[in-house]
């Protein structure tokens, strides 16, 4: 096995510096670019819509390059553009949104706190759905390299960025992304990534009590708690069903 992969109980983690790093930075780009077509035109709608409601074209800009929340960002800005909610609803409405990412940090944290800290501000930063996957689907077949995943995250960034500059400065040209069909390039992107995945009883049932929670939950509950209720049913699910597994082993 490669000197440079050190095992600590079932964590894998590249420590190997010689060249590993830039290899892996440039891998993490890689599998990010077909990715990318499912944040494009959300990024492009984010520029469009700041635009719309009142926002000058520095202040959406900034708002992508600061924040780096699609979702949080979009809803943000409709807020402030209907004029119906004060800064501290928006805030606690994007909270409130972007809990899931709690989750995602305390999945990556056994590989993340091995890095320095500075790198882990950087890597934590960067980190969205997109990413995240790609990153935890790595881990799944080969092992974790924070290289591999800072290029997944600038990648999404960078993307990110430059369409709601375009966004911003061409949205007059362009009535509605979302219109072009390419919204659904986003879940369909997700679907790919996790059906790999599911590949025992435990994982293809806590798949489909999360996916019965969501649909469920955003039948009857406002605004996004179908995602978080989703995410803790099916981590709960998750512990315990593996739980079970390792004491009947």
């Amino acid at each position: 096995m490669n000197t440079g992969v050190t095992h600590m109980n079932t964590t894998k983690i590249l420590l190997d510096p010689s060249g590993a790093t830039t290899q892996e930075f440039w891998s993490g780009i890689r599998d990010s670019l077909p990715v990318i077509v499912g944040i494009v035109p959300f990024g492009l709608a984010c520029g469009i819509l700041g635009i719309t409601v009142g926002m000058t074209p520095l202040e959406t800009i900034l708002m992508s390059v600061l924040v780096f929340a699609g979702a949080s960002q979009l809803v943000a800005i409709t807020m402030l553009g209907a004029g119906t909610a004060g800064w501290g609803m928006v805030v606690l409405t994007t909270l409130l949104i972007n809990l899931r990412h709690l989750l995602m940090g305390a999945s990556l944290a056994p590989y993340m706190t091995r890095v320095p800290l500075p790198l882990q501000a950087v890597l934590a930063f960067g980190i969205v759905d997109e990413s995240y996957a790609l990153t935890m689907d790595r881990i799944r077949q080969k092992y974790y390299h924070p290289g591999y995943q800072f290029g997944c995250n600038l990648a999404f960034y960078i993307a990110w960025v430059t369409s709601t500059v375009a966004g911003a400065y061409l949205g007059k040209y362009i009535a509605d992304p979302l219109t072009w069909g390419l919204d659904f390039a986003m879940p369909a992107m997700f679907l790919a990534l996790l059906m790999p995945r599911l590949v025992d009883r435990t994982s293809a049932t806590v798949c489909a009590l999360a996916a019965a929670v969501a649909v469920t939950a955003a039948l009857y509950l406002p605004g996004k708690w179908h995602i978080i209720i989703a995410c803790l049913a099916a981590s709960i699910a998750g512990g315990l069903l593996e739980g079970k597994k390792s004491a009947a082993q």
